[in-house]
């Protein structure tokens, strides 16, 4: 048995279109006017993203992100802060009655996962899910984490979006992220170092976004039996709602702020 899905890939834009193409989806999704989704993305500018739930000063160091031109977006879903810079970042949507849409977040995490390790398998990279909601690429005791996932329950659906990392960054990662004590700010540099890891170096290559976007849609029909109903990239229903909700609701300091 095969799931039919629409296949987006809407490339690199800034954190506010990127929230707000999520949220619209999950309106048309929602509302029965469109089957469920996976869409693939990128982000430009860099973006730091924080959890539904968190505080922004707690989080974020506000000043260094503006010196640095990086975004600042409240998410929908839950979760940590997580710096948005060279990755592939995916999201899925689906209807809560969906037979993909297991019916514990926890559950549901291990079943949706599975694309993730499929599409790192299309690229020769061994894979593996982590619980809660991590994915560790590479061998044995060598393995490091490349993706972690967050998920929302809302408006009848289920909305899990993730990254798989291209490359990394831990110094300016956390010159952005406030951490606990300054003098910690080496050690937790080396310890990213040694316990995450990313595509370019896996591969030993810079992969093009479009392989590895190709290399996601790939594991997701593959690991899921997603059936793609459409890969329509122009004239998408959601593209204007999208550019709503960027402006009036994700780039609006009271969203950004609430907490």
């Amino acid at each position: 048995m095969s799931y039919p899905f629409r296949l987006l890939n809407t490339g690199r834009h800034d954190a506010f279109y990127n929230m707000g193409f999520d949220e619209a989806l999950l309106e048309r999704v929602s509302a029965g006017e469109s089957p469920p989704v996976l869409r693939c993305y990128g982000w430009k500018p860099a973006a730091v993203s924080i959890g539904y739930f968190q505080k922004l000063e707690e989080e974020v160091d506000i000043a260094a992100c503006a010196r640095y031109g990086v975004d600042l977006v409240r998410r929908i879903s839950g979760g940590g802060a997580v710096f948005h810079h060279e990755e592939i970042t995916y999201s899925l949507i689906m209807p809560l009655s969906h037979p993909l849409a297991a019916s514990s977040i926890m559950e549901s995490y291990g079943t949706l996962c599975a694309g993730l390790t499929a599409a790192l398998g299309l690229l020769g990279i061994e894979a593996v899910f982590a619980p809660i909601n991590d994915i560790l690429a590479g061998k044995g005791a060598g393995r490091k984490k490349i993706s972690g996932n967050a998920q929302t329950r809302r408006q009848g659906c289920v909305l899990q979006h993730g990254t798989v990392l291209l490359d990394l960054d831990p110094a300016l990662m956390f010159t952005l992220l406030r951490v606990p004590q300054e003098k910690l700010k080496g050690k937790l540099i080396d310890d990213i170092r040694a316990r995450v890891t990313g595509l370019y170096t896996l591969l030993g290559r810079k992969i093009p976004f479009e392989e590895a976007a190709a290399a996601m849609a790939g594991g997701f029909k593959k690991a899921l039996a997603l059936e793609y109903v459409s890969k329509e990239i122009s004239a998408w229903p959601e593209e204007q709602r999208a550019l709503v909700l960027a402006k009036e609701k994700f780039a609006a300091p009271k969203w950004l702020n609430r907490r």
